[in-house]
């Protein structure tokens, strides 16, 4: 590009957009931007529409309660009174949901069941803040985690404070190192949890 007489290089060719590490950045920029929380939005519409919005945005699936179909459109989201919707279920197999957007889940007071399934970005700290949320706490009662390479002994063992958890499934967690420690102390601290290991 030529600006009165000087050449100003673009700042990312095509050609450096082709390779698999600017790919990277460019999405890992764009799903941060799908993952910031928009506090007005949620005050505007609801804790459960925008948390649907924000999880459809990011490629994740939402059952409302009192409904066997799940949601999957963005554009297809019910429409009605404000707060008639309530997120019952989220299915984020292979979704681009971030700790930056968990602020969300705050005020989901219906939801039963979590599916994390091959999420690259879920790592301790997703699980330590989805632990802490108090709705979550009293709500959550069944938690599926699968193939989340971030996530190590340490978010696991988070998951003891959600108190009405009945069932903890999980399959192909290379993190975590201890299993034996790990499941011992989620079994003190939950006697009542069905636990469900497929971990090498």
């Amino acid at each position: 590009m030529m600006l009165l007489g000087k050449f100003i290089p673009p700042v990312l060719s095509l050609k450096k957009l082709s390779t698999p590490g600017a790919r990277r950045h460019f999405w890992g920029w764009l799903n941060a931007i799908f993952n910031k929380v928009d506090y007005e939005r949620i005050r505007t519409v609801g804790p459960d529409r925008a948390a649907s919005e924000w999880l459809l945005r990011c490629g994740a699936l939402v059952r409302f309660q009192g409904y066997d179909k799940w949601q999957h459109d963005y554009n297809g989201l019910p429409t009605g009174p404000l707060g008639k919707y309530k997120i019952q279920a989220i299915d984020a197999t292979e979704s681009c949901i971030m700790y930056q957007g968990f602020d969300y889940l705050d005020g989901l007071k219906h939801v039963e069941e979590i599916k994390l399934s091959n999420c690259i970005y879920i790592q301790d700290e997703c699980l330590k803040r989805i632990s802490k949320t108090k709705s979550l706490q009293d709500s959550l009662l069944r938690l599926t985690i699968i193939s989340c390479g971030n996530v190590t002994d340490k978010g696991i063992v988070a998951l003891h404070k959600l108190r009405n958890l009945e069932y903890l499934f999980l399959s192909d967690l290379p993190g975590i190192s201890k299993k034996e420690t790990t499941v011992q102390i989620l079994k003190k601290s939950m006697p009542s949890l069905e636990l469900d290991l497929d971990l090498e």
